[in-house]
């Protein structure tokens, strides 16, 4: 039992800095368990008023304080677990500063550690005190000179910025020193040191400057860098183009570690990467990899203007940056891999990871009021939510003046670190529009529910659209005021033609009306007959959208909705309203084969992307299927959507068999969009064909994963096995992994895979490998790919009506949370939700986080997030 409870930071405490870092001069004698850190710091008052000067600084031995050149006795400062308090400095000094550190030891994978035998750092958000003391907020901005000496074993040696100088020392040693010329605060800090192979390139900036860029990975790895590379050259032309960004360094660097708690760090100048998100090659990597690595190869290097170039005042401001880079990143990825299908991507994860955060008891604001743990706030609502107002701005002003925005931004607040509160400014200067109602959408938590009604004069030829908007009350916010919020809408015929329509006296065929209160009219004129309504286009707003429209309007956009958002939208619309109703016990056995012959004539259009028709073949997913029903019964919306499952195989069954015979990939394996879009239709196929309960499908699916060429395919014929289960499951298993047992990240799929197995004896399967010789609970992507994925993607398996899922995984949170509790608190959402449960389940997800809370020595993350969950 802790014996006090933590202090939340407040961002209405907020005060600056009492003191500048204009320099910093750091000295790295690397050593795994005692390197000395010297740091030389350039110190001024920051206001008149003269305050003690308190550094943090955690899991350090000190050695040495000096202030210009005078070594400071034990009476002149104090040190503390936690900081280092200097009581009557001077205006202006010089702060010198002698450390020693484990990295070795440094299981929590936060300020410098190692990972295979390398050094490397990951400093956000408070990592930085982890490596020496400083003024570890992102509101101080100093210009970093860094020399680091090791032995010369540790062959590269690298840091922020441009290499200044180089060369051997006595004892096989050797040393590099590192000067990044822009201000930068502590989080942004990089070092690696260790053996790594080197891939190298350059790029052309628009105004002519040639740029270096090089990726380091794992020796024998370069290759599997080369989609990186491609990648990263692309999003630096792309944010030319779109943003009139370029890069400001001489050289880009990205380096790839085994074990790290995050996806990948912008640090500037040298991006650090979790190794699963940079390296792909076709025998190793899927193609949802390889989309992966394009787009999070982007969001880090977009960075370097959104989060390094202009930084965060305070990490209440984190949306600032990381949802400013979601939009840019989806914004790049929607070039790159076509509007539509990104964007119905992109709107999947969003409801699958915010929808459900908001609807739970760790529900918060885009920008927080106040944390305990930073950490804990690197959240879906953060990025993904935040990249949604971002796009919702750019509907509300328009593109043109949305890039005079940011134009705006950039000028004015480039190499400070600044405010949400600026950033809006900048848009309500350019548009002459009041922005101060929009920005609610950043203070209130909660998904806005919209009803839409629509009433249609034959004789005056109006069609009247009405509007209503209800947010459910979150933590600490009863009380809900309306969000404007842009619906964009068009309207079609029966036969699903664009009908034209006026608004204001003007002709158009789509409009946004912006709900700004609780209930808005709008009537649009000059419509010819009875419309189906296609509202919330391309998701138009972070909304759960209700309306009056009848099932046969939902099997018209299903058939020839122009906007394919909208078109997918309605399929899924349908698809969940049958499974639930099953679920309810009410099954609608018409309907059911209604919506199966809908499918199968989408499946037909010859016009239609196949990535698009691989989307229109997957189901709405149990988690998304729970957050529209509460209380929810995960086994009955399973049995419900496995049976909905089984009706579109046996009706669809020679479609599916002939797409997947017809788009097997004979030639050379390319990542580009179109071909990853047959193959994610010829894997959709196998994944619906595997529902068929006739024994031949078995063979298929075999024969599918033993002819694989790639790593897509491989996949796709082990998980349609999965499903079938049975011998030739457990033996594709067997080679699957022998096959592949020397490559980490492959291996991380095979644990993945079988934590989704849908049969009864999962959780067994899962206990069973947490004890498999492969298995390493201190590596953040091997626990993620079997316990979080347990826990997030196997919901009818962990919600064991025993309550065993829940004890696993409170097990697990427990036993991290002793050397890595920024991993251990993420595992803690899947029992959040408890409430959205039946009561039976909901009580046995209680006890495990009244168990979790209770536990001696509990991190401030996971206790955060614990008791929140509790919280009634």
């Amino acid at each position: 039992m802790r014996t006090e409870t933590p202090q939340p930071i407040r961002l209405s405490d907020y005060r600056p800095p009492a003191y500048l870092i204009d320099t910093v001069h750091l000295t790295f004698d690397l050593a795994p368990n005692t390197t000395r850190v010297k740091a030389r710091l350039t110190i001024r008052r920051n206001g008149d008023h003269a305050e003690p000067l308190v550094l943090n600084g955690e899991k350090l031995k000190p050695i040495s304080v000096a202030i210009d050149g005078r070594e400071l006795a034990e009476a002149e400062r104090t040190i503390d677990a936690e900081v280092l308090t200097i009581p009557n400095p001077p205006a202006a000094f010089e702060l010198a500063t002698e450390v020693e550190i484990d990295p070795e030891n440094n299981k929590a994978l936060d300020g410098l550690y190692m990972s295979g035998g390398r050094f490397c750092t990951q400093c956000e958000a408070e990592g930085f005190r982890k490596i020496t003391w400083f003024a570890d907020r992102p509101d101080v901005l100093a210009r970093y000179t860094v020399r680091i000496e090791a032995p010369k074993s540790f062959q590269r040696l690298l840091s922020n910025g441009n290499l200044m100088e180089a060369g051997d020392l006595p004892g096989g040693r050797h040393f590099a020193v590192w000067n990044d010329p822009f201000p930068k605060p502590c989080y942004l800090f990089a070092l690696v040191a260790g053996e790594l192979d080197e891939l190298v390139d350059s790029l052309v900036t628009m105004s002519g400057r040639t740029i270096d860029l090089r990726i380091y990975v794992d020796p024998g790895m370069a290759d599997r860098a080369t989609y990186a590379m491609d990648a990263l050259k692309r999003s630096m032309k792309w944010d030319e183009e779109a943003f009139g960004r370029e890069y400001d360094l001489d050289l880009f660097m990205i380096v790839a570690v085994r074990d790290f708690n995050f996806g990948a760090m912008e640090n500037k100048g040298l991006n650090i990467f979790n190794a699963s998100l940079l390296l792909a090659d076709p025998a190793t990597a899927t193609d949802l990899d390889y989309e992966r690595i394009e787009s999070v190869v982007a969001h880090e290097y977009f960075h370097n203007w959104t989060g390094d170039r202009i930084t965060c005042r305070d990490w209440f401001q984190l949306c600032l940056k990381e949802g400013l880079t979601v939009f840019r990143d989806q914004s790049f990825s929607a070039d790159m891999r076509g509007e539509a299908v990104q964007r119905i991507k992109d709107v999947k994860a969003l409801r699958a990871r915010q929808f459900a955060e908001d609807q739970g008891p760790l529900a918060h604001p885009v920008r927080p009021s106040s944390y305990l743990k930073i950490d804990n706030f690197y959240t879906a609502t953060i990025y993904e939510k935040g990249a949604e107002v971002i796009r919702m701005l750019k509907t509300l002003i328009g593109p043109e003046l949305f890039r005079k925005g940011m134009d705006l931004y950039f000028d004015r607040w480039d190499g400070h670190a600044t405010t949400v509160e600026e950033f809006i400014r900048c848009f309500a200067e350019v548009s002459g529009q009041d922005l101060s109602d929009f920005f609610a959408w950043y203070e209130q938590a909660g998904t806005p529910r919209l009803d839409l009604k629509h009433a249609y004069d034959a004789a005056a030829r109006t069609l009247t659209l009405e509007l209503s908007q209800k947010i459910d009350p979150t933590p600490g916010q009863p009380d809900k005021r309306p969000l404007p919020t842009p619906v964009r809408v068009g309207l079609l015929d029966a036969e699903g033609r664009t009908l034209a329509f006026q608004r204001d006296g003007q002709a158009m065929d789509e409009t946004v009306v912006v709900l700004k209160d609780a209930k808005a009219s709008v009537t649009l004129t000059d419509v010819d007959q009875a419309p189906v309504v296609s509202a919330l286009r391309g998701f138009s707003a972070p909304v759960v959208m209700t309306t009056d429209a009848a099932p046969k309007d939902r099997y018209v956009q299903l058939a020839g909705d122009p906007d394919l958002f909208n078109r997918w939208e309605a399929g899924q619309d349908l698809a969940r309203d049958l499974i639930l109703a099953r679920a309810a016990g009410k099954p609608d056995e018409v309907g059911e084969e209604r919506y199966a012959h809908a499918v199968q004539r989408a499946l037909a259009d010859q016009a239609a992307d196949p990535a698009f028709k691989a989307l229109l073949l997957a189901l709405p997913s149990e988690s998304d299927l729970a957050l529209a029903r509460q209380p929810a019964d995960p086994a009955a919306i399973h049995a419900a959507r496995d049976a909905l499952r089984q009706r579109l195989s046996l009706h669809l069954d020679e479609d599916l068999k002939r797409l997947h015979i017809g788009l097997q990939g004979l030639g050379d394996f390319s990542p580009d969009a179109a071909s990853a879009g047959r193959r994610a239709l010829r894997n959709a196929a196998l994944d619906l064909l595997a529902a068929n309960p006739r024994s031949e499908i078995a063979e298929l699916a075999d024969g599918h994963y033993r002819a694989a060429l790639n790593m897509t395919d491989a996949m796709g014929g082990l998980s349609a096995l999965m499903q079938i289960g049975g011998e030739a499951f457990e033996a594709a298993l067997a080679d699957f992994f022998d096959r592949w047992k020397s490559e980490p990240l492959v291996i991380d799929k095979w644990f993945a895979l079988q934590a989704r197995d849908p049969a009864d004896s999962a959780l067994g399967r899962v206990l069973g490998l947490t004890a498999h010789p492969a298995f390493d609970q201190k590596n953040p992507n091997r626990l993620r790919a079997l316990v979080s994925t347990f826990a997030g993607f196997n919901p009818a398996r962990f919600h064991d009506p025993s309550g065993a899922g829940y004890r696993f995984l409170a097990d697990q949170i427990l036993a991290v949370d002793g050397f890595n509790p920024m991993t251990a608190a993420r595992l803690v959402e899947p029992l959040g939700g408890w409430r959205r449960y039946t009561p039976e389940l909901g009580a046995l997800m209680k006890a495990q986080l009244q168990r979790i809370v209770e536990a001696p020595g509990l991190s401030k993350n996971v206790y955060e997030l614990a008791s929140k969950a509790l919280a009634e």
